[in-house]
């Protein structure tokens, strides 16, 4: 296993902010990641009142149009490979999984059995563009977001994992760190996350200077102007 340059810790700090806040931080100390790195398209989330996650990706691909052209066996191996993968990890992970069916969300790979499976084994959430489905049933603390909300599994089938993949536009690796709550999620380059806390503060200190003043009563077009030069001493 490659040695990370951040701990257990590091990420579950993160977790204290939302991912809108952690995408505003990395414009700060990752300034050429400012217009890629997240989704950019609309997730289903089976719960916004979770927490925001954060660990280290277990990628994956998803097929449910049709069936593997494998034998029940083979399918079950490929599955069973898919459960040692995302075990296998020193820290806490996001499952990150693309659906490459023409019409992705065929079959859904995420309900009540496969959220359990994979909290159990660590996993604090998934990131898809296919479909999740037993939103009463999933198991609790257990944060999905999807590209749609369906009832069949079809005959969804694990394709490949740890490769690249691209989830609503971000493209995520094996072991890059994910951030996601009900905004969406974010790839964290490892250099940046001990450096993110310091960088959310410089950001709420700078935000401050403007929020004040709307709460002020006293918000003119020339405060605005004299406020945004404030900001801009703030370092």
């Amino acid at each position: 296993m490659t040695d990370l340059p951040f701990t257990a810790t590091d990420l579950e700090a993160l977790r204290q902010w939302d991912t809108p806040t952690i995408c505003n931080a990395l414009e700060i100390v990752a300034p050429a990641r400012r217009g890629h790195g997240f989704t950019v398209r609309p997730f289903v989330c089976a719960d916004p009142s979770l927490p925001p996650i954060c660990g280290l990706a277990r990628t994956g691909t998803i097929r449910a149009a049709r069936p593997s052209g494998r034998s029940r066996e083979e399918d079950r191996a490929a599955r069973l490979g898919w459960y040692e993968y995302v075990a296998d990890s020193p820290l806490p992970t996001v499952v990150v999984i693309e659906d490459l069916d023409q019409v992705p969300g065929t079959g859904a790979f995420w309900g009540e059995v496969n959220s359990a499976v994979h909290k159990a084994l660590g996993a604090l959430g998934v990131v898809t563009s296919g479909s999740i489905r037993d939103l009463d049933m999933v198991a609790p603390g257990f944060q999905m977001l999807a590209g749609m909300v369906g009832p069949s599994h079809a005959y969804v089938h694990v394709v490949d994992f740890g490769s690249p993949v691209n989830v609503h536009g971000m493209p995520c690796a094996h072991n890059d760190v994910v951030h996601a709550d009900r905004h969406g999620a974010v790839v964290i380059p490892h250099e940046a996350v001990k450096l993110l806390p310091a960088a959310i503060e410089l950001g709420a200190r700078r935000e401050k200077v403007i929020l004040d003043l709307c709460r002020s009563g006293r918000l003119t077009v020339a405060a605005l102007r004299e406020a945004f030069a404030r900001m801009d001493d703030i370092h």
